[in-house]
């Protein structure tokens, strides 16, 4: 099936008021086990690339993301292809010609009023390019003192007529907000702000995404669904459940010595944990026409 837009698949989702997952992808296996998470339920996905990973693969982009196009184009439910918490402007530039369709622009480190600047700059460079622009916004910084916090940094909260004009001014098609959620959580706790997401999606007219969201607990995460996050970020839990599982099996067959044997362990655990994402946001209903 060719590669759909992650454009696309997110604003249906908005439309429906339901959420595509987006699952960050570090090797083969995790694309492998993404897409037949995704086949198993008949549910469009989003296999995201960060610039981590690309730093993990000595800095080079498109090994991954050929395997990843590759992967979308012979599956059999629609994928996208997103570049994700990209602060180098040379990546930005390689995104399209590598299969992209989308980037997260993450300036939300800087003082507001330069991330606005990057990230405007950025929502330019990308616009040109063909590629929908996501952006973050967690707490400006400036307020007694206080430096900003990223959109999943822990007590971090959006404000909604701070977003709105975030939103208005950069240029950008979809915001991730600070609503409860924190990256590379290990167990399933966070508590959302509901009636503050209930907030940000009545001010904004743009489709909300949830970063950090593998510690979020499943009825939290439909709940966000249905309260207007159209783009669902999951990593943490992938990796939870590879090393989980692969440690498991050696520690039962010290013996072996052949990845395969292990990484495939480790592949169907992130298909059982994309499968249980999935299932949570009742993310097969969004459907998309390639």
């Amino acid at each position: 099936m060719p590669l759909v837009t992650t454009g696309e698949l997110v604003t249906r989702a908005a439309g429906t008021r339901s959420a595509v997952a987006a699952f960050n992808i570090i090797t083969l296996e995790h694309v492998e086990a993404v897409v037949t998470g995704a086949e198993s339920l008949g549910s469009p996905v989003v296999l995201q690339v960060s610039e981590n990973a690309v730093k993990f693969r000595h800095g080079r982009l498109l090994p991954l993301a050929r395997a990843a196009v590759t992967a979308a184009e012979q599956a059999a439910v629609p994928v996208a292809l997103h570049l994700d918490h990209v602060q180098s402007d040379d990546l930005l530039r390689q995104a399209a010609d590598a299969g992209f369709s989308s980037v997260m622009y993450d300036a939300a480190r800087l003082p507001y009023a330069e991330n606005l600047a990057a990230t405007r700059a950025a929502a330019d460079r990308a616009h040109a390019q063909g590629l929908w622009i996501e952006a973050e916004l967690g707490r400006i910084g400036g307020k007694d003192g206080k430096p900003p916090l990223d959109a999943h940094a822990p007590g971090a909260r959006t404000d909604p007529d701070e977003a709105r004009a975030f939103v208005a001014d950069s240029g950008v098609d979809a915001l991730a907000v600070a609503v409860g959620s924190s990256h590379a959580m290990t167990t399933r706790t966070a508590t959302l702000d509901h009636p503050l997401l209930e907030r940000l999606s009545g001010t904004l007219d743009v489709p909300l995404v949830l970063h950090g969201s593998s510690g979020v607990p499943d009825d939290e995460l439909a709940a966000a669904a249905a309260a207007g996050i159209a783009k669902i970020n999951v990593g943490t839990a992938l990796n939870i459940a590879m090393t989980g599982a692969i440690r498991e099996f050696l520690a039962a067959r010290p013996e072996v010595v052949d990845p395969r044997r292990y990484l495939s362990v480790g592949r169907e655990a992130m298909v059982r944990a994309v499968a249980g994402v999935i299932t949570a946001l009742g993310s097969g209903s969004v459907t998309a026409t390639p």
